[in-house]
């Protein structure tokens, strides 16, 4: 049977090596050494074990589900995260040690498990621990994400992705965080979570993604404007203001261009929509397919006009295209003059001629 190291046995051997800081991996190394002597596994607790009460009704929305989970977790104290960080640094290092000792690529996350197939035993172990001290660092750091995603969200984004991003960015937060200075965990991933928040601001925020230089740059052209006290300011007035080629500030104010949906709403009144604001009053029709980019008309006719006469005119009687009705292939084959298999073998090839990207555009706009 192999041997379990529990959690308390391993922070208390690496309690005594933490001191001197410098030395910890070389002494983490031989601990390692000794525990696959021994062949001994760590130990991989259940995550309820760190919960308390019960989490919200799976009726509730993903927000509401999601802060009662938070809540339900246990926080760590200063002495318990230096403890879980030193757990996950030894896990980290006898990962890889296993997979050097096993003439695999070193990976430096728990992810290991996630990404490969048919690991040897030991690795598979080994990278199994990593991901689950990895997984519960963030998760009792997950209140961190509800902090810092209301600054965000005020702006109309969606909540759900941000506190997505910044479940992933605490994953990062882990893999970077050092024991060694005496810092708070959180005071390190409150970096990372401000990072990811503002890259999905900078890449979500546009119909048209934005390149995040112009839209730092727009900050400075903002701040330049209101330095300068004008409404419209010309760009070479903003440039000389904020140090800001007038290139890079006309491509700025270019590309901040606003993209509204017509079906949006224009205001707090219910049944407001900005399409309402485009109708022409004049117009003694609702509908005019002259405002279309192509008619149905159009693409029917610019579609058929690839094949021959014989294959045209059998998809227009089948179809029933400028016929008051569709028809069977008997009714078409007594037109021609040729049996049924014949007229079926015809649509089928102007079926297939049909079914070309180019043709399909034409078609696309008229087809749910």
């Amino acid at each position: 049977m192999r041997k379990l190291i529990v959690h308390s046995e391993l922070d208390a051997l690496l309690g005594e090596i933490a001191e001197p800081s410098e030395r910890f991996e070389e002494r983490a190394l031989e601990i390692a050494a000794r525990f696959d002597r021994d062949d001994a596994d760590l130990e991989i607790v259940d995550p309820q074990s760190y919960r308390r009460g019960k989490t919200a009704s799976t009726r509730a929305s993903f927000p509401e589900q999601f802060r009662a989970d938070v809540d339900s977790i246990q926080l760590l104290d200063r002495e318990s995260e230096a403890d879980l960080a030193r757990r996950i640094e030894f896990a980290r290092l006898r990962l890889k040690k296993a997979r050097q000792e096993e003439g695999l690529e070193d990976r430096e996350s728990g992810e290991a498990i996630v990404l490969e197939s048919k690991l040897p035993r030991r690795v598979e172990r080994r990278a199994i621990e990593l991901h689950a001290l990895r997984t519960e660092m963030v998760e009792r750091n997950l209140y961190l994400v509800l902090i810092n995603v209301e600054r965000y969200a005020k702006a109309g984004n969606s909540r759900v992705d941000l506190i997505q991003e910044g479940a992933l960015s605490l994953f990062r937060a882990v893999d970077g965080f050092d024991w060694r200075r005496g810092l708070l965990f959180r005071t390190y991933a409150v970096h990372w979570l401000n990072q990811a928040f503002r890259n999905y601001l900078y890449n979500n925020t546009h119909t048209v993604r934005v390149p995040v230089y112009l839209q730092k740059a727009l900050k400075h052209i903002n701040q330049a404007t209101i330095r300068l006290g004008k409404t419209n300011p010309s760009p070479d007035e903003i440039a000389a203001s904020s140090d800001l080629k007038p290139n890079v500030v006309r491509s700025a104010i270019k590309a901040a261009r606003a993209s509204f949906s017509i079906d949006a709403d224009f205001s707090n009144s219910e049944g407001s929509r900005l399409r309402d604001l485009l109708v022409d009053e004049s117009a003694n029709v609702v509908y005019d397919p002259r405002i279309e980019d192509i008619t149905l008309e159009d693409g029917l006719r610019r579609a058929l006009s690839g094949l021959n006469d014989r294959e045209a005119f059998v998809v227009r009687m089948r179809f029933g295209i400028g016929y008051e009705r569709e028809h069977t292939l008997a009714e078409v084959a007594a037109q021609l003059g040729v049996s049924v298999e014949r007229v079926r073998q015809i649509q089928v090839r102007a079926l297939s001629k049909l079914d070309t990207p180019s043709l399909r555009r034409e078609l696309d706009p008229f087809l749910n």
